[in-house]
């Protein structure tokens, strides 16, 4: 579009002292022509470009307009090209290679930088799908409808959407439930079969306490108390710090911690096998010995 390469050629000024007609042609891949009108566009909104011709020429900015040429300095555009490299790991547009031409000039180099962000999982392909699905109903204001597995069973939802989140490694999608009559956070890997159902909806004024999105995830109500093979550290550091245990006098690990759902609890505690003592709750001991009744009873001979 034509008002990104304005946009794009006076960044680039901004940044450099002189640049020439052909070499803005070929990095926005139009002619000659088509850059020397912008040049005529730019000095009629009042931008005090300046060309000089013949050996040693270009075009450039008045030194009296550069003083504000320092709108992003160089570490506060590679931030956002950072971010933008990650949201390109789950966008079917490169937002990166477009803003690249509008914020970093000749000397700025980003590429190879020493961060790197990939928001995108194993189900790629499909994640990306959803983003971009739920993003278009966002931006047109259309409820979507989708299939939801989760610790209860599975059902079909209509939502009004209202934002996409990433937290902690998983992404999410906040909006008011139909079905409920409430404001809801949906996890993607557990939406399936998305659908926008082209019916319009009036935004709705969101009280801020539902904005608080940390509530979602820390009104813990589950604890666990439980005694873990010396061997597992790694994990419990991983999971939650080098402080987040205590060491008995037998050598083992005691952990004490909340969790939001039963089942994420469960999962977890249960994915040590024979390397965890439950001691709290007492439901989660009792699940884990049905649990090894049954598999006890599934490989009898």
């Amino acid at each position: 579009m034509k008002i990104d390469r304005l946009l794009g050629i006076i960044t680039i000024l901004l940044q450099r002292e002189k640049v020439t007609a052909p070499e803005l042609a070929e990095r926005f891949e139009v002619s000659r022509r088509t850059i020397n009108r912008d040049i005529e566009d730019l000095c009629r909104a009042g931008i005090p470009v300046i060309t000089v011709q013949g050996s040693g020429g270009g075009i450039s900015i008045s030194d009296s307009y550069k003083i504000d040429k320092t709108l992003l300095e160089k570490d506060e555009i590679q931030a956002v090209l950072y971010g933008l490299k990650g949201i390109d790991s789950i966008s079917h547009a490169s937002y990166f290679h477009r803003m690249t031409e509008k914020l970093a000039g000749k000397h700025t180099r980003i590429d190879g930088g020493v961060i790197v962000i990939d928001l995108a999982s194993h189900y790629q392909k499909p994640l990306t799908q959803k983003i971009e699905m739920i993003k278009t109903a966002i931006e047109r204001r259309q409820c979507i409808s989708f299939m939801y597995y989760y610790e209860k069973g599975e059902c079909r939802r209509q939502i009004e959407p209202y934002h996409l989140i990433f937290r902690w490694s998983s992404w999410y999608v906040f909006g008011y439930c139909l079905h409920r009559e409430a404001y809801r956070l949906f996890k993607l890997n557990r939406l399936w079969n998305v659908e926008i159902d082209g019916k319009e909806f009036i935004p709705r004024e969101i009280p801020q306490e539902e904005m608080e999105f940390d509530d979602y995830f820390s009104n813990k109500s589950f604890h666990l108390k439980a005694l873990f093979s010396s061997d597992e550290k790694y994990r419990l550091i991983e999971e939650y710090g080098v402080d987040c245990y205590s060491v008995t006098e037998q050598g083992k690990l005691l952990l004490e911690c909340d969790f939001v759902s039963y089942e994420n609890m469960r999962s977890w505690i249960f994915s040590f096998g024979d390397k965890v003592e439950i001691l709290e709750p007492l439901r989660l001991r009792d699940d884990r010995r049905e649990q090894a009744e049954n598999i006890l009873r599934n490989h009898r001979d």
